[in-house]
């Protein structure tokens, strides 16, 4: 089956451009937008297509537009939104060098709390899902997706009902990093001892050592990776 690429509107060819000026410097952060009748013909479309581009890029923490004042880029590591993850996971050039360390930090300080909970509420459903990382292809791909569905599935089984509301608007960026990470081999090994590890503790239904596996094995996958990109 050919799978054919969309063909961009000239809403998204804009969007296109205008993040790329962005990202690159050339509308630097805090700086104010051409007018309308510039930037429309710099970029080569109409003013209303432009407005519609612009208006996606505000909805996503890129632009701030208010009536009778220039459009001003936002410092969108301050002002952005989960988009602007996702934008950035998608573009290794205009990541800072510390892009997924960072994200991974985030994981750390989330992930031994919703293993606990969710440890707690379903061990039994734990185990089973765990059962499929027996059969994983050694592959970047598989385990970027196994590792969302893991993660996914365990906040949502969490009783804090605020962990999936975030891990939701991951999906994308979580697997698009996640194929880096696993790029490593050393990688994907680690996480195959996690899953077993974490096997045991559904097994026992023990949520406390859920929980300080979960802790344990998010710090080594930070130290593995800045150890893997060190050298």
């Amino acid at each position: 089956m050919v799978e054919w690429t969309p063909i961009l509107r000239p809403a998204e060819i804009a969007e296109q451009r205008l993040l790329e000026a962005i990202l690159t410097g050339r509308f630097a952060i805090n700086s104010s937008l051409p007018g309308e009748r510039d930037l429309a013909e710099q970029i080569g479309v109409t003013r209303p297509t432009l407005r519609e581009a612009l208006q996606r890029l505000a909805r996503d923490g890129w632009l701030d537009i208010q009536q009778g004042k220039p459009t001003r880029v936002r410092d969108y590591w301050r002002e952005g939104s989960l988009a602007v993850l996702a934008t950035l996971a998608q573009s290794e050039v205009h990541q800072p060098a510390d892009f997924i360390a960072h994200l991974l930090e985030i994981r750390l300080l989330l992930g031994p709390t919703y293993a606990r909970q969710a440890f707690e509420a379903a061990a039994g459903e734990i185990a089973r899902l765990l059962d499929e990382s027996q059969s994983l292809a050694d592959t970047p791909s598989a385990f970027a997706r196994f590792d969302w569905k893991l993660h996914s599935r365990l906040t949502h089984l969490a009783a804090n009902p605020v962990f999936p509301l975030l891990m939701n608007g991951f999906e994308k960026l979580y697997v698009l990093v996640g194929e880096r990470y696993f790029s490593f081999e050393e990688c994907r090994a680690h996480s195959r001892g996690f899953y077993a590890r974490l096997q045991v503790c559904a097994q026992n239904a023990d949520a406390s050592q859920a929980e300080t596996v979960m802790r344990e094995t998010m710090q080594a996958s930070l130290a593995l990776w800045l150890r893997l990109n060190r050298s």
